[in-house]
């Protein structure tokens, strides 16, 4: 019969995890004040375009609705 393999404790789990998420955070690579300029300006840019098409939308879909029901 094959002996069951033995994990470490609760408290080397915990350690390990710590060891672990520090380890990947130290691969993080923090945004340069330009880089994170341009990407901010993107997202604005992209956010007053969705605003700018959904209200296109609900204008238009408004003006349908009440063409159709008066």
């Amino acid at each position: 019969m094959a002996k069951k393999e033995d994990k470490p404790n609760f408290f080397m789990r915990i350690g390990l995890f710590i060891k672990q998420v520090i380890d990947e955070i130290r691969k993080v690579v923090a945004p340069t004040g330009k880089e994170l300029l341009g990407w901010s300006v993107a997202v604005f840019i992209f956010v007053l375009l969705l605003m700018l098409f959904v209200t296109a939308l609900d204008f238009g879909l408004g003006k349908l609705v009440f063409l159709i029901f008066g």
